[in-house]
């Protein structure tokens, strides 16, 4: 979906709070998620969780958070697992949606590469350990994250450089990552421009879906993943992560 942060927040406001009248569905909890019908973002930890842990009727992946959002506020889906920050973005914008309070399977983000890059992998690592001594991890935090929901999106000082080195993501995970006008900004956005700029080449990113990033690091066609991509055993077995750089939880949207 490459839509920007202004067409993501119409497209969830499309669905008229006079749609059909809804079934009442009875979610207080991760165990209530038991013989319903569950949402999900494909090839996330989330979607992970549905399909392993929750007993679920039937489970839907949608291409983004934002769909199945959707397909939530119609009524086809009883609830959508998601990541704890998108979630309460999509929530906020959609008082007719609410989160559930019982947050499970905490999680930690970090970035992606290719098995054996230790060149990379060394010096991502460096960027992230230097950004937190000096302060300037605090600062994305509450540039991205405000307490007022006012997001003020960071300059980064770039360097000159013919070399690219290339950024997978999937642009509909905000704060993490968003279309604003034309170009991809977000948290790990900018925390890659700073990546980048330390690794001593121009960033680029591109932007695809979340489930084909790891073979498109396989393939080549990307250097490293910054997606708040959690770092899970299984995906230990096909990429090398990173030092974590976000924790985070699941949590679980419902109708109000």
């Amino acid at each position: 979906m490459k839509k920007s942060i202004g067409i993501f927040i119409a497209a969830l406001a499309l669905v008229s709070a006079g749609c059909s009248k809804k079934a009442q569905v009875e979610i207080n909890s991760a165990a209530d998620l038991a013989g319903k019908v569950v949402g999900c973002q494909a090839g996330t930890t989330g979607e992970m969780y549905v399909q392993d842990e929750s007993g679920a009727k039937s489970i839907k992946s949608f291409k983004t958070g934002i769909d199945a959002a959707l397909a939530l506020k119609n009524g086809a889906i009883d609830a959508v697992v998601l990541d704890e920050l998108p979630a309460k973005e999509i929530v906020k914008r959609n008082p007719d949606l609410t989160i559930v309070n019982d947050q499970f399977a905490a999680e930690e983000y970090a970035i992606a590469v290719k098995k054996g890059n230790s060149e990379l992998l060394d010096s991502v690592n460096k960027t992230i350990a230097k950004i937190k001594a000096e302060g300037t991890y605090e600062k994305l935090i509450e540039a991205f994250m405000p307490v007022d929901g006012k997001i003020n999106i960071p300059e980064v000082e770039l360097i000159d450089s013919k070399e690219v080195v290339k950024m997978g993501t999937n642009a509909a995970f905000p704060p993490f990552e968003y279309v604003e006008g034309s170009e991809v900004v977000g948290f790990d956005a900018t925390m890659s421009r700073m990546i980048a700029r330390d690794y001593g080449k121009k960033l680029q990113i591109i932007d695809m879906s979340f489930d084909g990033l790891i073979a498109a690091l396989q393939a080549g066609s990307i250097d490293f993943i910054a997606a708040g991509m959690t770092a899970t055993d299984e995906r230990r077995q096909n990429v090398d992560f990173s030092e974590p750089y976000y924790k985070t939880n699941q949590v679980i949207v419902i109708r109000k």
